[in-house]
């Protein structure tokens, strides 16, 4: 039988666990109601006619390779449009992707519009040619908590099968995203996985696993998607198999050539060179001279830092090109602590802004595998207001939705917590602000994220074993007047408030509302 491999990622850095309280009745084990229903499903199914989830801004670099899936939910076949398309792209009215080359320096306002038998929808769109990539938070998939070092490019390929006739696409999820493992090993279990670990002219070579990444990357283009690939600045990757270290630029321009859109760069065996120096510079080093090399490439790589929240990533992740970096551990390792990991990371939400985002890691609902002995996927014991719980915080903080679970296990629970597009606008929210907490003792949590259309999302979050009441004062939020409220899971107005807004919070649960100033025209 074959020995699981441990990959150190968060027992690495000890440093970085979260100390807080933390009871039995926290873990999500102990909180398997046996009399609830088998899955509350919170938001209505999509309606026929076409809603365009399209985020209002979109990033990307002048004269560049262009690829954008308009996300559209609504019974297919649909037609889109485009108004105002600037010169160089060309949009596929049946499909809805757009392609092309990036437009010259500037803001360009479009309309995009979706019709079917069922009615139609039409939608504000601008794009932002300049530096800045991911001016909203990245959203996709990476194989990591499901299949670890048993991936293939036959498992990337169905992602991406899946991310489209799921209707995950239609939502926004883009990136199809590898992980650890695709390379050759010095030594590993799986001899598919072992062999030399560059050719002769000090090429990366992807084990037997994966054939060809090129023909894998143009595959996930061909359905408007993108791909992701993954890297150490080390010797070696977490896994033991082949980093880029000395082999920077080299690399870069490989997976630039091959098609890839989004890196993954992880610290791993870096540590190794970096030695005993826990400098700020020792731990920027790297992510600058990958960043620097990213910008020299005639292609949009979206960088993502993967190195643990050392050196106080937040402050200078932006410095180096990143476009989001992780603040803490694994949490796979941590699953039992979202609340805590989540909690930590908004700490440092000044630093959240459009292009730069604080990534608390990927959402591990539905069938994951256990990060410790890197299990096969298992359903998650969290219960069903946990998993809203978890959704609605990372939709709150502005992270990262990326999706990490088995996609040939996913059932309409998990794709109802996925796929609201009304929690999705929250976090793809052009202002690109993270949520104030306001602790309500310790039980209670109120998270407020001001929107760039003035109005405020609003989490309240219940910590406890049993429902309670929880209140949204109009102090709290700092506003006055009379406000709308919209319950964002179930798609419902729940009326007009004047002074506060109060609710019944299910156990470990969440009421997610959206509050707007109710004007009066005269």
């Amino acid at each position: 039988m074959k020995k699981p491999v441990i990959f150190p990622r968060l027992m690495l850095w000890p440093g970085l666990l979260l100390v807080a309280s933390f009871s039995p009745a926290d873990n999500p084990r102990t909180l398997i109601n046996k009399t609830e229903p088998v899955h509350e499903i919170y938001t209505p199914a999509p309606k026929p006619q076409p809603r365009i989830n399209a985020p209002l801004v979109y990033g990307c670099r002048p004269g560049n390779s262009f690829l954008f899936r308009i996300p559209c939910q609504g019974t297919r076949p649909i037609r889109f449009s485009v108004e105002g398309l600037p010169s160089g792209l060309s949009l596929d009215p049946s499909s809805g992707v757009i392609t092309g080359k990036a437009p010259e320096k500037g803001e360009y306002d479009v309309m995009i519009g979706a019709e079917n038998l069922a009615g139609k929808d039409s939608r504000k769109f601008r794009i932002i040619a300049g530096d800045k990539l991911a001016l909203t938070p990245p959203m996709g998939w990476n194989h990591w908590y499901a299949h670890y070092d048993r991936i293939t490019d036959k498992m990337m390929r169905e992602a991406a099968d899946i991310m489209i006739s799921s209707g995950m696409a239609d939502v926004g999820y883009q990136y199809v995203n590898i992980d650890d493992c695709w390379m050759n090993a010095p030594e590993n279990n799986d001899p598919m996985r072992k062999g030399p670990l560059r050719d002769g002219k000090g090429n990366l070579i992807p084990n037997r696993h994966f054939p060809d990444m090129e023909g894998l990357a143009s595959y996930i283009h061909d359905k408007g998607l993108k791909a992701g690939i993954y890297t150490s600045p080390g010797p070696l990757t977490c896994g033991n198999f082949a980093g880029s270290y000395e082999h920077e630029e080299q690399d870069a321009r490989q997976f630039a050539g091959w098609g890839f859109d989004f890196l993954k760069y992880d610290w791993c065996s870096y540590g190794q060179i970096a030695g005993s120096d826990t400098s700020t510079e020792a731990y920027i080093k790297p992510y600058r001279k990958m960043g620097d090399i990213l910008k020299t490439i005639d292609r949009d790589i979206v960088f993502n830092l993967c190195q643990y929240g050392l050196g106080e990533v937040w402050k200078w992740g932006a410095e180096t090109g990143g476009n989001c970096w992780r603040t803490a551990g694994d949490l796979g390792f941590e699953l039992d602590r979202f609340f805590e990991v989540a909690l930590r990371n908004s700490s440092f939400r000044q630093y959240s802004k459009p292009g730069e985002w604080n990534d608390p890691d990927y959402i591990q609902i539905g069938w994951i595998g256990k990060a410790s002995g890197m299990g096969i996927p298992e359903l998650t014991p969290m219960s069903d207001a946990m998993q809203y719980s978890y959704m609605s915080l990372w939709c709150l903080m502005a992270a990262p939705l990326i999706y990490s679970g088995d996609m040939t296990k996913l059932d309409e629970f998990t794709l109802n917590v996925l796929c609201n597009p009304e929690v999705i606008e929250v976090d793809q929210d052009p202002l690109g602000e993270s949520g104030l907490v306001i602790m309500q003792g310790q039980k209670k949590i109120l998270m407020i994220k001001n929107l760039a259309d003035g109005s405020k999302a609003v989490g309240m979050f219940n910590r406890s074993n049993r429902p309670m009441k929880m209140q949204a004062g109009w102090d709290e939020l700092r506003i006055t007047g009379k406000h709308s409220v919209r319950d964002l899971w179930h798609q419902k107005d729940l009326g007009d408030f004047t002074k506060n807004f109060s609710a019944l919070v299910p156990a470990h649960g969440v009421v997610f509302v959206k509050i707007k100033k109710i004007s009066f025209i005269r």
